[in-house]
């Protein structure tokens, strides 16, 4: 009888000695991961070149903790300097002597010297590696871009996650920033039209402020440049209204706030994002746009706007009866038609003066016809273009 019984509760204990054995070595074996202790979480990369070489700092995430406050992030900046950015990485591990893992990295950010050359060899490692998101943005800046990791921002604990908030989906429907990935980057430089864009940063100084150190950040030299109370750093805010476009790798010009605005426009971004005519403001709650090529004897651009707005404010004082309409008259949504009517026509001249196919006509031309591309790749961004805005009031 207890031999029947032991049998009957044998594959029962059984189970429980193979569930239990799992369990030991599952959480008491690494699997040969790097120890946590020796790896260097990166939230953000900046490159600069230095004649041949490249210069790459990263932004380390590193646990925040003090008498005033009880977590967060902040972050220490390590300059790697090699003849590709893998010997960065590997400078970095030798100053350290942490791995860096760039698995959480969300932005790689290219300075001045960079961006004058093709920058294709400094995001190859990026593409090769399979633990670095195709989603991390890309973004250019005004001087090096180590520096502008560096700063001190005044909003957040980090450079990286203030400057992430610009890229935000809110700040993309405002219709003045432009964002791009690795991969959607990619895709249009090894493309037919061989363009692209990204988001422009620049840093200004927050006047009366300063920091003490409440941030933690420290450079690559080991001398502490937002703690200890001594040697503030003076606060920054960034802005990114401006946007880089790009040529066969290079760059080919800086679009200003109302010509990033309208190539927002054109791709359909924008959502209650708003402009300015003759000192009235107006939202867009409906956006319409395309750019178009039509095949004839001779190939024809098209961009194309369809947008439904409301009046948001004047300069001057409105009657009740006015503000609870806030309808256009025939006058304004002619004279707002005009003002986009001519940040297109200025897009359209930068694209054609600097040779930037930044609509991807080529690429359209090709998907089209193969004969009509071998005719007209070389000159289609000297072909006629028509501008067509529409406006009108949200009833």
């Amino acid at each position: 009888m207890k031999t029947k019984r032991f049998l009957a509760a044998l594959p029962g204990r059984l189970c429980l000695i193979i569930v239990a054995a799992i369990i030991l070595i599952f959480f008491s074996n690494d699997f040969g991961l790097v120890d946590i202790q020796k790896t260097a979480i990166v939230l953000a990369v900046g490159i600069d070149r230095d004649g041949e070489d490249f210069a790459l700092t990263a932004q380390i995430a590193v646990p925040k903790g003090s008498d005033r406050t009880t977590g967060g992030t902040s972050s220490v900046e390590i300059e790697g300097r090699g003849a590709t950015v893998p010997d960065c990485i590997s400078d970095i591990y030798a100053k350290t002597g942490w791995v860096p893992k760039l698995v959480f990295c969300n932005l790689v950010l290219l300075g001045e010297s960079a961006v004058q050359e093709n920058i294709f060899p400094c995001l190859d490692f990026f593409l090769r590696n399979e633990y670095i998101p195709n989603s991390c943005q890309l973004a250019a800046c005004e001087g090096s871009a180590g520096e502008m990791l560096s700063t001190t921002s005044a909003i957040d604990d980090t450079s990286a996650l203030a400057l992430s908030k610009l890229f935000s989906d809110a700040a993309k429907k405002s219709g003045y920033v432009m964002t791009t990935t690795l991969r959607e980057f990619a895709v249009g430089y090894y493309g037919v039209s061989g363009s692209g864009y990204m988001p422009y940063v620049r840093a200004q100084a927050q006047e009366g402020s300063s920091s003490g150190g409440s941030s933690g950040s420290t450079g690559s030299s080991g001398s502490s440049g937002r703690s200890g109370g001594a040697g503030a750093q003076e606060e920054k805010v960034y802005s990114a209204e401006e946007t880089a476009i790009f040529s066969g790798g290079r760059l080919a010009a800086i679009l200003p706030r109302e010509q990033t605005f309208a190539f927002s426009l054109l791709e359909g971004n924008v959502y209650t994002g708003s402009f300015q005519a003759d000192g009235q403001t107006y939202v867009v709650l409906k956006n319409g746009g395309s750019v178009g090529l039509e095949l004839a004897d001779v190939p024809t651009a098209t961009l194309s706007l369809e947008l439904r707005v409301q009046l948001y404010g004047t300069r001057e004082a409105s009657s009740p009866e006015e503000i609870a309409k806030s309808m256009l008259t025939p006058e304004q949504e002619a004279r707002a038609e005009e003002v986009l009517t001519g940040y297109l026509s200025d897009l359209w001249d930068t694209c054609v003066q600097t040779g930037c196919d930044l609509f991807e006509l080529r690429t359209k031309l090709y998907r089209a016809s193969l004969a009509e591309y071998g005719q007209w790749k070389d000159s289609i961004l000297d072909a006629p273009v028509k501008i067509e805005a529409t406006i009108k009031s949200v009833s």
